[in-house]
C-alpha cells in the first residue's frame, strides 16, 4: 500500500511521459530517416541541415503567440490538435513517397507545418506536466524526461538506419505513425490534466507582452536563456557538420553515422540517471554553465583531432555525458521562478530567445562546411600542418569546422560564466 500510495501522485505524469516518449521516438525516427534520404539524393551537409531549419523556423518565429495562445485554450486538447495535423504532414511524405513523387522541396515545405504544430504543442505540453506533477518531485520528474530523451537519441538513428536499411522509408513512417496512435489513445482517454485557472480572452499580443515583460523583469532568467541560446548555436552548428564529418570518411558511412549519433545518448541515459538521484546542488546556477563549458570544451576538440570510430564515440559520450544534469537544474530554475498562470506564455517566450539560434547554426554550420572549410582543406591539403591536424579529403573540412566549434564554444561559456557569477536561485 505504500508503496502504491508513493506511486499515486505522479500516475498521470508517467503514462503521459511514456507514451508521449514513444511518439518522439517513432518521428525522431522519422527525421533520422528523411536526413539518410536527402544526404543521399543531394550529398550536401547544408540540404540535410535545412531540413532541420524548416522545422525551428516557426518554432522561433512564432513561439511567443503560440505561447499566449495555449494560456487561452484547454491544454489537453491543444496537444491533441496538433498532434493530429503534426502527423498528417507524415502521412502526406507516405503518400508522395510511395507514389514516387516526392521531392526535396516537399520535404521543406512539410517539414515547416509539423514544426508550426509543435511550436503550440511544446508550450501546452510544458504547463500540463506542470498541472500534473507536485512540486516536490520536479527534480526528480526532470531526470526521468532527460532520461527518456537520453534514450530516444540512443535508439532513433540505430532504429531508423536498420528500418531504412531493410524496410525503407515507407516502413519507417509506419512505425511513426503506429507511436502516435499509441501517444493519442493514451492521451485521449486515460490522463486528466486539471485546469489551470489561466485560460484568458485577452488578445494573443497582449498575454505575449506580459510573458515578455515578465523576462524583462528577471534578469537571472533572461540571462540563462541567452546563455542557453548561444549553446545552442554551437551544438547545431554542430549537428549540421557531423553527417558531412562521418559520412564520407572511409571509416565512416550510415551505420557509422547511427552508432556515433546514438553514444550522445548512451552518454545522456548515464546522465539522467545521474540528475535523478544526485542531491539538491548548492548553487543549481553554477552548476549549469561549469557543465557547459565541459561540453564544450571536450567533445569538439576531440572529434576534431580524431580519426577513427572509436574515438569519436567517446567524443560523444563525454561531450552529452553532463547535458541531462544541466537540462533538469535548468528547468528546476524556471518551474521554481515562474508562476503557474504564466508558464505558458514564458517557456513560449523561452523557446524564441533559447532557441532562436539553431536554424541560424544548422544554417551557418552547413554553409561553412560546403563553402568555406572543406575548400579551404581541399586547396591547402599540401600544408603537413592542416592535414596533420583535421586529415585530407572530404570529410576534413567538417574537422576543420568541429575545431572552430570547439574554441567558440568555450568562449562563449567562458564569458556568460562570469555574468551569471552574480546571481543567486533560492528554492522554496
Amino acid at each position: 500500500m505504500n508503496k502504491k500510495h508513493k506511486l499515486n501522485p505522479l500516475k498521470d505524469f508517467l503514462i503521459l511521459w511514456s507514451t508521449q516518449s514513444v511518439s518522439q521516438l517513432g518521428s525522431s525516427i522519422t527525421t533520422f530517416a528523411l536526413t539518410l534520404w536527402l544526404y543521399e539524393k543531394t550529398g550536401s551537409s547544408l540540404s540535410t541541415a535545412a531540413l532541420t531549419i524548416c522545422s525551428y523556423a516557426p518554432y522561433v518565429l512564432m513561439s511567443i503567440f503560440a505561447g499566449a495562445l495555449t494560456d487561452r485554450f484547454d491544454k489537453k486538447k491543444t496537444m491533441i490538435i496538433c498532434d493530429m495535423l503534426a502527423v498528417f504532414c507524415t502521412i502526406i511524405i507516405f503518400g508522395l513517397y510511395s507514389t514516387d513523387q516526392l521531392m526535396v522541396w516537399h520535404l521543406y515545405a512539410l517539414n515547416a507545418v509539423s514544426g508550426l504544430m509543435n511550436t503550440v504543442q511544446q508550450p501546452a505540453s510544458e504547463v500540463a506536466m506542470s498541472l500534473i506533477i507536485p512540486e516536490e518531485y520536479y527534480q526528480k520528474t526532470s531526470g526521468l524526461r532527460s532520461l527518456s530523451r537520453s534514450l530516444i537519441s540512443i535508439l532513433n538513428p540505430l532504429i531508423a538506419t536498420a528500418l531504412y536499411a531493410f524496410i525503407g522509408l515507407n516502413g519507417v513512417i509506419a512505425v511513426d505513425v503506429g507511436s502516435f496512435l499509441i501517444a493519442f489513445t493514451a492521451l485521449q482517454f486515460f490522463i486528466k490534466i486539471p485546469e489551470s485557472h489561466s485560460e484568458r480572452r485577452e488578445s494573443v499580443l497582449v498575454l505575449a507582452k506580459e510573458g515578455i515583460g515578465f523576462l524583462k523583469d528577471n534578469p537571472m532568467i533572461m540571462t540563462l536563456l541567452l546563455f542557453m541560446s548561444g549553446i545552442n548555436l554551437v551544438a547545431s552548428a554542430f549537428d549540421a557538420t557531423l553527417p558531412g564529418y562521418v559520412l564520407p570518411n572511409p571509416k565512416g558511412g550510415q551505420a557509422i553515422l547511427g552508432i556515433v549519433t546514438s553514444c550522445s545518448g548512451i552518454a545522456m541515459v548515464i546522465g539522467s540517471l545521474a540528475a535523478s538521484v544526485l542531491p539538491k546542488p548548492k548553487d543549481r546556477i553554477k552548476v549549469v554553465y561549469l557543465t557547459m563549458l565541459f561540453s564544450m570544451g571536450t567533445e569538439n576538440f576531440i572529434m576534431a583531432f580524431s580519426r577513427e570510430p572509436f574515438l569519436w564515440c567517446i567524443g560523444q559520450v563525454i561531450g552529452w555525458l553532463l547535458v541531462p544534469v544541466m537540462s533538469t537544474n535548468l528547468e528546476v530554475i524556471l518551474r521554481g521562478s515562474i508562476p503557474i498562470e504564466l508558464q505558458g506564455r514564458v517557456y513560449a517566450c523561452r523557446n524564441t530567445l533559447q532557441f532562436f539560434t539553431i536554424p541560424i547554426g544548422l544554417f551557418l554550420g552547413g554553409f561553412m562546411v560546403d563553402n568555406v572549410c572543406e575548400p579551404i582543406m581541399a586547396s591547402y591539403d599540401n600544408l603537413s600542418i592542416l592535414s596533420t591536424l583535421f586529415g585530407t579529403g572530404k570529410g576534413s573540412g567538417a574537422a576543420l569546422m568541429m575545431f572552430i566549434l570547439g574554441i567558440s564554444g568555450s568562449l562563449i561559456c567562458i564569458v556568460n560564466g562570469r555574468k551569471l557569477k552574480k546571481y543567486q536561485y533560492s528554492e522554496m
